[in-house]
């Protein structure tokens, strides 16, 4: 009989309990549901287990011989903080499991328990949780090796594996090469890491937004300016291409250079040669370009807005960031990642997030990536006074509404209500349509309406009576 398959089969699990007779049926149940399970009987044998191949989540009852439960999680939490750990615990231990939660374990079951329930667990736990490496490895890809130079690149996603594996390719050749992501994603990150990898690593990285650069200042920035070349010009000024010689220069959001720069930069990348503004004299520059944008450059050609001779001399190679929400395994590495880097700024003695936090996190829409993670969680630490960020804390920075205490009824009609009012609102107050789309009948449509004090007039945009399809 095949084990079901699930979003998580395959992930590892890790059981500890000195009960064999437990053991082994925790085992055959979470073998069953197509999990990789390994159990051991003591907590300092789990230690050992994980150092060799961390899993995925640990599933450990208080009670065990030599170190208990809780001190393995204590251990657990000051290694592997994104490691979630859920606790057998007897009656007696209830107030200790209890406590233990405010301080970061994932979830506790009291014995005997429901397996379907540690399984819903479990499947939880694995929302939040970062994958392990092929090799088993659960320190960050950035650091591991002689990958220094993908520092401040922290993932376990294979999206981004083989994303970074391109990139080192890449990053070997003088060719230039055209980072394509939405804003927030990354780019400037791995340029860096091209540059890093590269044979130009010892040379200058020189990075300009040329989205944020006014058109008449952005030319001598990017090539520089002769003394008197235009008001306010009161000294020679070295251009961006020659302070970059020998390295690489980073052109961001190059979509947004105007059209008349273009021809300048093509030229330039052609002769490999720099003119100043005000001189007639062009200076030879050796640089390597990277450049980035967010904005569809093949739209922009066909509009006429981007030159297709500067186009495919900056696209010899390209690399796409995917969103955030396309490596949501990586969230939960990249918020405890942010988290150490910050404490430190704030002066505060957090290590991590709740539980719920941690969820609340990798589950979240994230239209503005990566950076929109890191101001989160900045906000998240300025205001903690705990060790571990509380939700709380998490659903203020994403500006999520705490959910208030109703009574089921009280849920349900706000509920019905809001759904009414988004159903207006996309028909444009037309209820045929919207009865339609809640595939109810027409009449019982009204009497909800009606039910909720709404009419549709309230939603036409036009402001006159619809006629009703």
């Amino acid at each position: 009989m095949m084990a079901p398959t699930t979003p998580s089969a395959g992930a590892h699990v890790l059981v500890v309990d000195d009960d064999e007779d437990i053991l082994r049926l925790l085992t055959m149940r979470l073998r069953a549901r197509g999990f990789r399970v390994t159990a051991v009987g003591s907590a300092e044998q789990a230690l050992a287990q994980i150092a060799v191949d961390p899993p995925r989540v640990v599933v450990s009852d208080v009670r065990l011989p030599g170190q208990d439960g809780l001190a393995l999680f204590e251990e657990i939490r000051r290694t592997r903080p994104t490691l979630p750990v859920i606790l057998l615990t007897a009656h007696g231990n209830i107030p200790d499991a209890v406590d233990a939660t405010s301080r970061g374990v994932f979830g506790y079951l009291t014995k005997p328990f429901d397996s379907q329930i540690l399984l819903e667990k479990i499947d939880r736990a694995l929302v939040v949780s970062a994958p392990s490496s092929p090799a088993g490895d659960e320190a960050p890809v950035a650091v591991q090796g002689d990958d220094t130079w993908m520092a401040g690149v922290v993932f376990r996603s294979s999206r981004m594996a083989e994303l970074m594996a391109e990139a080192r390719m890449v990053a070997a050749s003088d060719a230039s090469v055209l980072i394509r992501g939405e804003s927030g994603t990354g780019k400037e990150v791995l340029a860096r890491a091209i540059h890093r990898a590269s044979p130009r690593a010892k040379g200058p990285f020189v990075a300009i937004n040329c989205g944020a650069i006014p058109e008449q200042l952005l030319e001598s920035e990017l090539f520089g300016h002769a003394k008197g070349a235009f008001t306010g010009a009161g000294a020679s000024r070295v251009g961006l291409f020659q302070a970059a010689n020998g390295g690489t220069l980073f052109l961001d959001e190059i979509g947004d250079m105007p059209l008349a720069l273009q021809v300048k930069l093509l030229r330039v990348l052609q002769e490999r040669m720099v003119r100043p503004v005000g001189t007639t004299r062009a200076e030879p520059v050796d640089v390597r370009l990277l450049s980035a944008t967010h904005r569809d450059l093949d739209s922009a050609m066909a509009q006429g807005q981007f030159r297709e001779d500067l186009y495919y001399r900056l696209d010899v190679v390209s690399l796409n960031l995917p969103r955030l929400d396309e490596r949501r395994e990586d969230i939960p590495l990249l918020a405890v990642h942010f988290v150490q880097l910050l404490a430190g700024k704030y002066g505060k003695p957090v290590n991590g997030f709740a539980p719920e936090a941690l969820e609340a996190l990798a589950t979240a829409s994230w239209p503005g990536n990566v950076r929109q993670l890191f101001n989160v969680v900045e906000q998240s630490c300025a205001l903690t006074s705990t060790p571990l960020i509380p939700l709380a804390l998490v659903q203020r920075a994403l500006r999520v509404p705490a959910m208030d205490a109703l009574t089921y009824a009280d849920a349900k009609q706000r509920f019905e209500r809001n759904y009414l009012v988004q159903l207006l609102k996309l028909t444009d107050g037309n209820v045929a349509d919207a009865a339609r789309i809640a595939e109810r009948n027409r009449t019982e449509f009204y009497r909800l309406l009606q039910k909720h004090d709404l009419t549709p007039a309230m939603f036409r945009s036009d402001g006159e009576a619809a006629v009703e399809r």
